[in-house]
């Protein structure tokens, strides 16, 4: 079988490495040089902990598991099992936290509500001021702006696999055919869209009335830290943003203890994952209406950067960089993609939302085994 795969980002390479792996030729075309989306502007996570129960939560464990498989034979993704704590410092928040050990998954996940002492034994860098944390064992990391390239370089291993980047595609031509902006036609079995949230051109003409919105996220990354954060780090705000978290305890936390004005103003949550070079990727905030800012705004990194220095009790590095991104997630927030048959051997998957590291190895599974492949 031959497969066409159109989206140099995550979800589109897991679907590449889905064929390549039960013994396909791919094609995968990518309108950049690289990809530029939020397969890259994201924090690396495998966030498993604060999904939804039912499919979302399978789907992330599944993926969590490929992730694992996957990274061992490609030690260029930096797969690392990290686990995650998000601390906690008041009576509202701890009550959270300890709601969510009791849920029927709770142990799927590796929930556990640690002491602020055992925190710090499991994350000697939150020197900073909490009560306890909320960890999470599942919770994983890789490197977002190396995945690709790691991942295509073991496909190309297998002399299965074409990268075509710098190509729109720009037409359907037939069962399984499309044709790009070069005037090539690329012929196979079956042709996979992964087109992340560019969601216009070809995906509209095909899709007009696709379930999918477009979310803009801000985010940052500094220089070194000096030493190791062992793990991941959230913190309370993502108990509101987050669908495990759902309890009496969080209505309580709503309705008694405010989010700042910035966090609330621009739906702040504090994510935190340390990169191989020592830096730290930290974010993010969330918004919907369109048309989005071309700039980046200063108070939500200030936010950011009291809530880290706050855990580490230490100033932040030096921030080395900022950015805007842009990610597809399904209007119905409650599915984990959207999967849709456009035309004769032509699928589109879109629409993972913040759930695209996570759970793409599992995405691209479930369509590998849908078209028989």
């Amino acid at each position: 079988m031959r497969v066409i795969v159109v989206g140099g980002g995550v979800v589109g390479t897991m679907h590449a490495w889905q064929a390549v792996q039960r013994g396909h030729e791919v094609v995968q075309i990518e309108r950049e040089a690289e990809a530029r989306g939020a397969s890259l502007r994201n924090f690396g996570q495998i966030w498993v902990s604060g999904r939804a129960g039912g499919e979302e939560l399978d789907t992330a464990l599944r993926a969590r598991e490929l992730w694992e498989e996957i990274g061992a034979q490609v030690p260029d993704l930096g797969f690392r099992a990290n686990g995650s704590l998000t601390p906690v410092r008041t009576d509202r928040e701890y009550a959270v936290a300890e709601a969510a050990t009791r849920r029927p998954d709770a142990a799927a996940r590796g929930y556990e509500v640690l002491t602020a002492a055992e925190a710090r034994a499991a994350n000697p860098a939150l020197r900073g001021a909490f009560e306890a944390a909320l960890w999470c064992e599942r919770d994983a990391a890789v490197e977002p702006r190396t995945a690709q390239p790691a991942l295509r370089a073991a496909l190309r291993a297998t002399g299965r696999y074409t990268f075509l980047p710098g190509r729109e595609v720009r037409d359907v031509v037939g069962p399984g055919a499309v044709r790009d902006d070069h005037g090539e036609v690329h012929a196979g079995d079956a042709v996979i869209l992964a087109t992340g949230a560019w969601l216009s051109g070809l995906v509209r003409e095909l899709a007009p009335e696709l379930p999918v919105r477009r979310v803009r996220l801000q985010m940052m990354q500094t220089e070194p830290l000096g030493e190791r954060l062992t793990t991941s780090v959230a913190d309370a705000d993502s108990f509101r943003y987050y669908p495990a978290y759902r309890s009496a305890a969080l209505d309580e936390l709503n309705a008694e203890q405010a989010q700042t004005e910035t966090a609330a103003a621009h739906r702040m949550q504090l994510l935190m994952v340390q990169r191989l070079d020592g830096g730290l990727t930290i974010g993010d905030t969330h918004e919907y209406e369109h048309p989005f800012a071309f700039d980046t705004l200063e108070d939500p990194y200030d936010h950011l950067t009291e809530v880290v220095e706050s855990f580490l009790g230490r100033p932040l590095p030096k921030v080395r960089r900022r950015w805007a991104g842009v990610y597809a997630q399904c209007t119905d927030t409650t599915r984990v993609v959207h999967r849709e048959q456009l035309r004769d051997g032509v699928w589109l998957v879109t629409g993972p939302g913040g759930r695209g590291m996570t759970c793409s190895p599992a995405i691209a599974e479930t369509t590998a085994n849908e078209l028989g492949w």
